[in-house]
């Protein structure tokens, strides 16, 4: 079962690797196109709040209730030999049909409303808005932005849907996959569809209604093929329907805390110098870099699997599959930490220093980057430790430790903020994490469901002391910032893959001499 699992992770991780290559390509056009000036802040702000509901629902809350209802539908047909998948197929039909009105009125609410959105997380600029200060035109221009971007709920509602649904049937690959689509459709509309809008920030915005299209679009034939593409029936009172509504308001808040708390970060950073939004985004995309090509595509494969062994009853293979995740994450997570806190600037640089983005936006970026990383096994960790509440169906203990997770965030940002600015709003956001984390791993130790053994934490300390060497010999390498500006870029590029490689290549030396082998990621059985 181990091999299954880490031959699907490595399918969606792989996947997850190209959207997110195409994701910082996207980032690069962004970061020529409009730098870390008043466009981008409006631009990353329109985007934030689409881009937090795709998190939501395609990573979090609707995944976590829809996938263990949908698990135990398919689990029954299994056991009846059912070849036609009804009970499959019965549910796809209510859940689609029920949440297709739903999102519906909420998307044509948000597009009318759009202005109260930007009031409510770019408070800052609606105050100079109503006093004519330097935000406001900040203020109208996310308003028209978030008229375009929004039906993106839409889109990403039923794409989160199908791909569940393709996850639990074990096909993996088209949903990893989909993303892609989306970065493709943003750098096409900043390269050529500016010149048929007002400004590069419009044409951006539209890049997110098309890619949420086309992503749309492209599941539909591998539903047909799978042969669960019904035709949608509204039924609120249907029993698999009532059980995911419970399911899924609480899970909101459990397991997309950390997308909230980004959210409140906007919100103050609205309030902070011209650059912060942007500031803060581009480092939280460098975090997204390895927290979703691991964390995330981890987690991919493990929620469905802890759903069936829950259906099963297995609850010593059930702690083991946590075990699992929290050794891959771990395996990749600390030395992804260790070179991104040693290579931030080069690697900053390398990507966005050109056209309207600056060295000193470089500095800035990368000071915000060093705060969040702080909380990166933290963000990897919860992937895998929400799961653990959702595949058995208990909402109540997640939603009670993203309240208290999200209260402590706010009061972070409250004290961190004044003192450090947006650097305050990131290490507010990794502390937050953290505490989210453990309050999790607490959660399901209290439960008797998971607990860390000795043997683990044995392993993840091996992990650190090799990313420790890896961070040494990283360093030992890298010249002086000011040495890299010195460089052609090409010359950049070659010293930065000579670092990476030499660091992995020490990393995996050390883990191999203090004895980490592949028996080390067995899942073990009773």
């Amino acid at each position: 079962m181990s091999k299954k699992l880490i031959k699907s992770g490595l399918i969606v991780s792989v996947m997850t690797l190209i959207s997110r290559v195409l994701g910082l390509i996207r980032d690069v056009v962004i970061a020529n196109v409009m730098g870390a000036g008043l466009m981008a802040d409006v631009f990353l702000f329109a985007n934030k709040i689409p881009n937090f509901l795709r998190r939501l629902f395609a990573e979090g809350a609707f995944a976590q209730a829809f996938v263990p209802v949908l698990s135990d539908y398919h689990h029954k047909d299994e056991q009846n030999q059912d070849q036609l998948l009804s009970e499959t197929r019965r549910l796809i039909a209510q859940v689609s049909g029920t949440l297709g009105v739903i999102v519906s009125l909420v998307t044509l609410i948000g597009m009318v409303a759009s202005p109260l959105f930007v009031m409510l997380f770019g408070f800052g600029w609606f105050i100079d808005w109503l006093n004519d200060g330097p935000s406001a035109e900040k203020f109208d221009l996310a308003a028209s932005l978030l008229k375009i971007t929004f039906p993106y709920l839409w889109f990403i509602s039923f794409t989160a849907l199908a791909g569940a649904v393709l996850n639990t049937l074990g096909k993996f690959a088209v949903a990893a996959f989909t993303p892609v689509l989306l970065n493709i459709a943003i750098i096409f509309m900043a390269i050529f569809g500016a010149d048929y809008v007002e400004n590069s920030a419009a044409a951006l915005a539209w890049g997110v209604f098309l890619g949420g299209f086309i992503q749309f679009i492209f599941q539909i034939p591998f539903l047909y093929k799978a042969g669960v593409l019904v035709k949608p029936k509204w039924a609120w009172h249907a029993s698999g329907v009532t059980q995911i509504r419970k399911l899924i308001v609480p899970a909101l808040f459990g397991v997309s805390v950390t997308q909230i708390n980004l959210l409140l970060d906007t919100l103050i950073a609205s309030f902070l110098i011209t650059g912060s939004i942007s500031w803060l985004y581009y480092a939280d995309r460098l975090l997204e870099f390895p927290l979703g090509l691991f964390g995330i595509g981890i987690a991919t494969v493990v929620l469905p699997r802890l759903s069936k062994l829950h259906a099963k009853q297995s609850g010593q293979e059930f702690a083991s599959t946590i075990d699992w995740g929290l050794r891959v994450v771990s395996l990749f997570g600390w030395p992804a930490l260790a070179g991104l806190m040693v290579l931030a600037q080069p690697i900053i640089m390398v990507l966005f220093m050109r056209g309207e983005f600056s060295e000193q936006d470089v500095f800035q970026v990368s000071f915000a980057l060093f705060a969040y990383l702080s909380g990166l096994l933290s963000f990897m960790f919860i992937k895998i430790l929400a799961p653990g509440y959702y595949a058995r169906k208990d909402t109540k203990t997640p939603v009670k430790i993203g309240i208290k997770a999200m209260v402590a965030n706010m009061l972070f940002n409250l004290m961190l903020a004044p003192f450090f600015g947006y650097v305050g709003l990131a290490i507010a956001t990794a502390l937050s994490a953290t505490l989210n984390a453990f309050l999790l791993y607490r959660g399901l130790k209290v439960a008797d469901v998971f607990r860390l053994e000795k043997n683990t934490l044995w392993f993840i300390g091996k992990l650190i002391f090799s990313a420790g060497v890896m961070a040494f010999v990283v360093n030992w390498l890298s010249p002086e910032f000011s040495q890299w500006l010195k460089m052609t870029f090409l010359a950049q590029i070659y010293h930065l893959i000579f670092c990476i490689t030499l660091g992995g290549a020490s990393y995996f030396i050390m883990i191999a001499l203090l004895g980490v082998r592949m028996n080390d990621f067995k899942v073990r059985k009773h």
